[in-house]
């Protein structure tokens, strides 16, 4: 029976083709709407590496001066200086520790047909590979040793490799970066976890483009690479990059990587504790709370999902609210003129639970022609807003999942809005309608 009404619901599409079309693109347009808006909320609110992000840890600590410190206040800024991320990799906490800087650089290609080549990447240390779960192509990360030396090594992105190398195996070669040789040790495969949790500047650059080069922290420190980015500097500082290094500035970002999510409470206490030790040689003089942020949490904390996004979400779904309301009058018009038929099929012995399940199942059918225009008009929305920024670009894409969210709010939108035309269907009185005839 539910087959048959499924068709029946296919043949009333081409009953009054205007109306229905009215109806199909009402919808459609109500759901579009909704679906992009939803979709880019999707995106950026989405877990960029769930198997672990409880327990990748992210500590924030106020090293900024006790003048004009209002108890309690979160930290000013969220990155660390130089001085604390080397003595926290050196405390062996957790699994791995990370600590990293953003660069850009150009790279001089052996290949001089091909021009330099500008490149924006990472410094950090060997733990990163493993702790963000980096996929190899060739080769592999620097070694512990090369990391301890400042070897001046590189690992490519894919993107990278092949502008200079063409599809070959590059490891061995070197290229000229930062007036330095830099000897390829590796590269990496596709890697673009979205939102860039892990080195955050603001969300503009949370959902830029994945990195095209990674090389050692300490090769970094040794070069006096210039950072790409955020500095805050609380107070005064010794001039040059030894100033920079041993001053209070903060520019530089660090992860732990637990073994647990119950290890969490004990990294808390040595943080709380290292602090201390810090603020009796005369640094930490807030004496603030320290805190610490899973993946989830920092993303939370900052703000990668803005209150304007879920306010358009919000205003896209009040939309599709009234395009319900304009489907219900649709829907009432197109149902009031089949009242003969509702009275003869009552007089034949149809129920009223059979009537309100055959036009209920014709709205579904309804709905998911509005589903397929909508999808199609969906695409068209995102396109449109991808030419807006990169920033979009990269969030303003459809996957399986909003997929299948489009076709339930599209047949359940239209199914709510059927349910009051479809009630007033079944209130037909056979007699009556007979009588009229």
């Amino acid at each position: 029976m539910l087959r048959y009404y499924f068709f029946l619901g296919i043949r009333s599409l081409r009953r009054n083709p205007a109306l229905t079309a009215l109806i199909v693109l009402t919808l459609a347009i109500g759901v579009a709407a909704s679906v992009s808006t939803l979709t880019i909320l999707h995106i950026m609110s989405g877990d960029p590496i769930p198997q672990k992000s409880d327990r990748l840890i992210a500590p924030i600590l106020d090293n900024g001066p006790l003048e004009g410190y209002t108890p309690g206040a979160k930290p000013f800024d969220h990155q660390m200086s130089y001085q604390d991320v080397q003595n926290l990799l050196a405390s062996k906490q957790g699994m791995r520790r990370a600590g990293l800087y953003r660069v850009n650089g150009v790279i001089e290609p052996p290949r001089k047909d091909i021009g330099v080549i500008e490149v924006t990447g990472l410094a950090t240390n060997k733990d990163f590979f493993e702790m963000l779960e980096i996929p190899m192509l060739y080769g592999q990360p620097w070694r512990d040793e090369d990391e301890k030396a400042s070897a001046d090594l590189i690992v490519l992105s894919r993107k990278t490799s092949e502008k200079i190398f063409g599809t070959a195996n590059p490891v061995g070669q070197h290229i000229r970066m930062f007036n330095s040789d830099f000897k390829v040790s590796g590269v990496f495969d596709t890697w673009a976890p979205r939102p860039k949790f892990y080195s955050y500047n603001g969300r503009s650059e949370a959902f830029t483009s994945e990195e095209e080069f990674i090389i050692p922290l300490s090769s970094a420190i040794r070069h006096e690479l210039p950072h790409e980015g955020n500095m805050s500097c609380h107070s005064s500082r010794d001039a040059g990059w030894q100033g920079i290094l041993k001053s209070e500035c903060t520019w530089l970002h660090f992860w732990f990587e637990l073994k647990s999510a119950g290890d969490r409470p004990a990294l808390q206490n040595y943080i709380d504790n290292y602090v201390a030790d810090q603020h009796k040689l005369g640094r930490y003089q807030r004496q603030a709370p320290n805190h610490l942020y899973n993946v989830r949490e920092w993303l939370v904390e900052m703000k990668v999902i803005g209150d304007d996004s879920k306010l358009s979400a919000w205003l896209a779904f009040g939309f599709l609210l009234l395009c319900m309301v304009n489907t219900i009058g649709l829907l009432l018009a197109k149902f009031s003129v089949r009242a003969s038929e509702v009275g003869v099929r009552r007089a034949l012995g149809a129920s009223r639970a059979e009537i309100f399940l055959q036009f209920l199942i014709e709205t579904a059918v309804v709905g998911l022609a509005g589903a397929v225009v909508g999808i199609v008009l969906a695409f068209g929305a995102l396109a449109l807003i991808a030419l807006q920024s990169k920033h979009l670009a990269a969030v303003a894409h459809m996957d399986w999942t909003m997929l299948g969210v489009t076709l339930l709010l599209s047949v359940s939108a239209a199914v709510l809005a059927g349910l009051l035309p479809t009630w007033r269907a079944c209130q037909v009185t056979p007699a009556i309608q007979l009588k009229s005839q």
